[in-house]
């Protein structure tokens, strides 16, 4: 059986820089394993859908413990590597994150997405701060021994309205993705970011393979592609797809026995 460190790396070697890998955000064990006999290589959780699906908003509010339950009965039931969107770690403090960090490779994930933003505050963790924050987590990775795969997002482009994103926010994000980098993250995701002039300023400069968030008015994936992303996220999509058919499929059941 592939050990978590396999399953590490061979996630990390998806990432390659113009042909990115697919990620079709998950939410339980159930489209999991959907997505995995669809042909996906890797599974990845969103937050936002995870929260939903409990009956919770997103933003950390859905209790640590009920997210590692989930995480890991999602881990018991599928064969892929598989990364949970751990916002900003549900703690401020280095060593907390770290902590929680080590719950999460416990319950069989092989990354994170670790986000800059203060979760339940006010902007983002200044750079200084959010790379010690990566540097506990990559310490404890190697504790174990699993070349675990910290996907560091920026939510620079985020906190700004997309017609206002410029040469200032890629500036911004580069120099934050550099200072991630040596902390030891492995991939960068500037989320929000939709303009391709910017996705390839991004991916030209970055010292990480970049992630980008699907948008309805998005290039297309073979565009991103060509622009230099190693990775795609489809974010709460897929959650949001899902509930519009089964709205609409109970509609007509419904209008049927009516």
């Amino acid at each position: 059986m592939t050990t978590q460190a396999e399953k590490a790396a061979a996630f990390a070697s998806l990432h390659v820089k113009g042909d990115p890998v697919v990620l079709f955000n998950i939410w339980d064990a159930g489209s999991a394993k959907a997505v995995q006999e669809a042909g996906a290589k890797a599974l990845a959780t969103g937050s936002a859908s995870v929260a939903a699906a409990q009956g919770y908003t997103d933003g950390e509010k859905v209790p640590l413990d009920a997210v590692l339950a989930n995480l890991r009965r999602i881990a018991a039931s599928v064969d892929l590597p598989l990364t949970l969107d751990f916002e900003g770690g549900y703690a401020r403090e280095p060593e907390a994150v770290a902590k929680n960090v080590l719950q999460v490779m416990e319950a069989g994930a092989v990354g994170i997405n670790f986000e800059d933003q203060v979760v339940g505050g006010e902007g983002l963790y200044p750079i200084e701060e959010q790379a010690a924050r990566i540097a506990a987590i990559r310490r404890a990775a190697e504790g174990r021994g699993i070349p675990f795969f910290i996907n560091a997002r920026t939510d620079i482009f985020l906190k700004a309205p997309a017609a206002t994103h410029s040469d200032d926010h890629v500036r911004q994000a580069l120099e934050r993705a550099a200072a991630y980098a040596e902390a030891g993250a492995s991939g960068f995701f500037p989320a929000g970011v939709r303009d391709p002039r910017l996705i390839q300023a991004l991916c030209d400069a970055s010292p990480l393979p970049v992630n980008i968030l699907v948008f309805a008015d998005l290039p297309q994936p073979e565009r991103l592609a060509r622009l230099g992303v190693a990775r795609i996220s489809y974010g709460m999509s897929p959650y949001r797809h899902m509930m519009a058919v089964l709205k609409s499929a109970t509609s007509e059941a419904l209008t049927l026995q009516s």
